[in-house]
């Protein structure tokens, strides 16, 4: 059997989740479980053999704390760290106070992923039906055709609906033979009046016309099944990424749009696999309340045992 790995990005500000607090390290179990846990659980029992955390230098303690010591006795774990000098020695220059990105968050595992793996957010509990998939695509045979071999899931947008504000999503198109053809970054998704509302969208952060966005649409929820090749292709293309942006201090270098280029260009191809399991995170600090009630519908219904790691 492939050694699989399981990357988690845990890198991120958390701007929206409120002053001071660690969103990813914020408990919603009911022995103090956190979301990450829920997650690494169904990746373990799907066949994910490693898990690689991303995180800052300056939550490392914390992250040990709360999660960190726990997991490393059951499953091997290691840790990578994304740091916004890390850049190639031309553009050590550049002065950046928020991280590149997501592209840039995978990057920072150069060296130590070297097996297939798959990537998934920190604040997201995914479902274990995208984690099976995902896994078993990973071990998969592949065609040796020169183009890497992606996937990831594809859920339903009415599935990954925060319960109070907005979200964005991905929003992907594929061909009759569930190729991935093309992925849009979609924002401010939400029901127009409420929860029987009709879903709504924009097409920018700054569009204030929505549009009405279809109940089975399938959207990323930055869950991707790669080949270790493809960290090195992030690489190519941070570079390319550093040269057109490297003075914007917005500018952010995303896994879809990387992914996206690869597609169009014929660099890779990325199998789109449905599935209908219900996403929870925690969004913004609202969604804390949700989330819990979430897990406690999960143990309730045998998908989780009450304490996780018994």
């Amino acid at each position: 059997m492939k050694n699989t790995t399981l990357v988690i990005m845990a890198a991120g500000l958390g701007t929206r989740y409120g002053e001071g607090k660690i969103k990813q390290l914020d408990p919603i179990g009911p022995n103090g479980e956190i979301i990450m846990d829920y997650s690494i659980f169904d990746a373990k029992a799907a066949g994910f053999n490693k898990v690689v955390f991303i995180i800052r230098k300056d939550i490392k303690a914390a992250f040990d704390e709360m999660i960190g010591n726990r997991i490393s006795a059951q499953i091997d774990t290691d840790y990578v760290y994304q740091d916004t000098s890390d850049v190639p020695e031309k553009y050590a220059g550049v002065s950046r106070t928020k991280p590149w990105g997501t592209g840039h968050a995978v990057l920072a595992c150069r060296g130590v992923v070297n097996e297939p793996f798959a990537v998934i957010n920190a604040d997201d509990v995914y479902g274990r039906q995208a984690f099976v998939k995902m896994h078993d695509f990973l071990v998969a045979d592949h065609p040796a055709d020169g183009r890497l071999h992606l996937a990831m899931p594809g859920f339903m947008a009415a599935n990954t609906l925060s319960a109070v504000g907005t979200v964005t999503r991905g929003v992907c198109s594929a061909d009759e033979n569930a190729m991935l053809t093309d992925i849009v970054e979609t924002y401010k998704i939400h029901r127009e009046n409420g929860a029987e509302g009709k879903m709504v969208a924009a097409v920018s952060k700054e569009s204030e016309e929505l549009q009405t966005l279809s109940e089975d649409t399938h959207v990323s929820m930055n869950m991707w099944a790669c080949p270790p090749e493809f960290i090195g292709k992030l690489g190519d293309g941070f570079e390319k990424f550093l040269a057109a942006n490297s003075q914007s201090p917005d500018a952010e270098y995303l896994l879809p749009s990387f992914i996206n280029e690869l597609i169009h260009n014929g660099e890779a191809d990325c199998k789109m696999f449905e599935t209908t399991d219900k996403w929870f995170g925690v969004t913004n600090a609202v969604d804390k309340a949700a989330a819990q009630a979430a897990v406690k519908e999960h143990i309730a219904a045998g998908v989780y045992p009450e304490k996780l790691w018994g």
